[in-house]
């Protein structure tokens, strides 16, 4: 019995409702501009409908009989006296209106038909629309694909109507007397996104084929220019472009408090006439502005994202707005990680000892370009009491080879390889760091090495033959200057085996066969020597000191090393 009830009250309303809106008094404002060919078919259509209560005309300042013709065919005419656009004529016609149902109508429709208007009216008529707008079959579009519907996409994913711009409407007084009409052409996009965001039903009518008056490029340039102002002032009246304004404001101050935070770090280690507390009173502003913004960053794009359609168009809009915050935030975290990996923790003492890589630049090198360092300084492996275990980039610094020796305090050590994943440590025995008063996790530049092994006195494979089992080495001395040097070529055979260069000074210096000396030479700058030869069995070595040049690696003269030593 209750559910017959309910069926009777639902049917009771919606006749109600069918009743209330059939009663709506209807009126129809038509704007026109030197439209006399077309205006009189028009109204007679539109006064053809006997529940139609009024027709009115806007003559917005025509220089035509476009008046005479719609009075003679049975309009109110209310006359502009000069042009002042589409969307103020239709302004004039709804405030002298009195209808329940407003519809705007275009003058230069040569083919309207009864049916066409019936269409726009009726689904508001029976319930089914707040406002109704048009479609239609027609020659020409540009503005609306070119320029509308671009624009509609980007700031109202939402709004998918096949027409936007179409000039024929229909809407609920009630609403209309809520919205803001444009003056101009864009009063026709207005009304639609109106209408999107207050909620309103709107439905698009398909009425057919319309012949309008086709506008040529200079008229399309005014309606295009009119239509972009306006959709771009209602994104910002509704909030389309504040929320991006306001999101680009956030990002400025994010990045602002991430560079603020970046300079304290950078100023903490680096800038000596900066103090400690200024640089730490930076660094603090800077984080909280960034942990500000940050949230509010965040709430703006959830927001965006949670309201959007169009979320893969916005992740790449998203991705390009925020790409200066995550450069900012990676410069932050490279700086942070960089400090936290040398903290060092010495007893109850804590230190932070930052080193920079070093940026080597070596014409001569077959690699121009290297960032070397920085070393640190750990214990050497268990027995290896004899061993210096020393990174690639470090012992080419040296312009040294593994396998070479140097005398540290009198003591050999031979230079050895890294363990892998050890690209940056050198394990050097107890006894070295002592002498050379490093301490364990000291870390040294890359600039800083050749300073540190300064006037070593070290021995450097040159040449190598396996197949006959000739090996040469260079007694050298390690020097952190280039200073004026000469050339050594050394001939085996009369064919070129090595090419080298060493700073040498006034005095002798040895050349040893297996470790034995085989001859000596004195050099002076104004008189090196002549040519050097050295007979081993039935090879001919020649040693020739030639011109000059520069180098950071002295020769060892007699006293201190062997300056050549052929191992034969």
């Amino acid at each position: 019995m209750y559910w017959i009830i309910i069926i009777f009250i639902v049917l009771l309303a919606a006749i109600k409702t069918t009743v209330n809106n059939k009663n709506l008094s209807v009126s129809v404002i038509i704007p026109a501009y030197n439209e006399e060919k077309t205006v009189g078919h028009v109204v007679k259509v539109v006064k053809s409908l006997n529940y139609i209560k009024e027709v009115i005309v806007v003559d917005d300042g025509s220089a035509d009989q476009t008046s005479i013709m719609a009075q003679d065919a049975g309009a109110v005419v209310i006359n502009h006296i000069k042009n002042r656009g589409k969307g103020a004529a239709i302004k004039t016609g709804f405030k002298n209106s009195t209808g329940d149902i407003v519809v705007f109508l275009d003058a230069d429709i040569k083919n309207l038909t009864k049916s066409q208007v019936e269409n726009i009216i009726q689904p508001i008529m029976n319930g089914e629309a707040d406002i109704t707008k048009t479609k239609f079959k027609r020659e020409a579009g540009r503005v609306t694909e070119l320029t509308a519907k671009p624009l509609l996409n980007f700031f109202f994913p939402e709004i998918k109507f096949d027409q936007p711009l179409s000039g024929q409407f229909a809407a609920k007084r009630s609403f209309l007397n809520k919205i803001k009409l444009e003056d101009d052409y864009g009063v026709d996009v207005g009304i639609v996104l109106d209408a999107d965001i207050m909620g309103m039903k709107v439905k698009e009518v398909d009425i057919g084929k319309v012949d309008h008056v086709l506008s040529n490029l200079a008229e399309l340039n005014i309606v295009a220019t009119e239509v972009v102002r306006t959709i771009v002032d209602r994104a910002t009246a509704y909030g389309r472009i504040t929320i991006i304004d306001s999101l680009g404001q956030y990002i400025r101050m994010e990045i602002l408090g991430l560079s603020l935070a970046s300079f304290g770090i950078f100023a903490l280690f680096f800038i000596q006439f900066i103090s400690l507390y200024l640089a730490l009173i930076i660094t603090g502003i800077g984080i909280i502005i960034a942990l500000y913004y940050i949230v509010k960053i965040f709430k703006i794009s959830v927001n965006v994202f949670s309201r959007s359609e169009g979320n893969i168009r916005n992740l790449k809009v998203f991705l390009k707005m925020h790409s200066p915050i995550i450069v900012s935030i990676l410069i932050l975290l490279a700086m942070t990680t960089t400090i936290l990996g040398s903290i060092h923790v010495d007893n109850t003492q804590i230190s932070i000892q930052l080193k920079p890589r070093d940026l080597v630049l070596n014409p001569s090198s077959n690699q121009t370009i290297d960032l070397k360092g920085p070393y640190t300084i750990d214990k050497a492996f268990e027995n290896e009491y004899t061993i210096i275990r020393i990174p690639k980039a470090a012992i080419e610094t040296l312009e040294l080879n593994y396998g070479d020796s140097i005398y540290i305090n009198s003591q050999k050590y031979v230079l050895n390889q890294t363990r892998p994943g050890e690209d940056n440590i050198m394990r050097i025995p107890s006894a070295v760091i002592s002498f050379m008063g490093f301490n364990y996790y000291d870390r040294i530049p890359d600039g800083d090495l050749r300073t540190r092994f300064h006037d070593f006195y070290a021995v450097k494979t040159i040449f190598t033959d396996n197949n006959k089992d000739l090996k040469i080495t260079a007694g050298v001395i390690i020097l952190n200057t280039n200073l004026n040097a000469r050339t050594v070529e050394i001939f085996k055979n009369d064919q070129l085996i090595n090419n080298s260069s060493g700073v040498f000074k006034n005095g002798t210096y040895s050349i040893c066969v297996n470790g034995i000396r085989y001859k000596t030479f004195t050099y002076t700058e104004n008189n090196p020597t002549e040519p050097i030869h050295i007979n081993l069995g039935k090879d001919d070595f020649k040693i020739v000191i030639g011109g000059p040049t520069t180098s950071k690696m002295g020769f060892a003269p007699i006293y201190t090393g062997k300056f050549l030593n052929f191992q034969y």
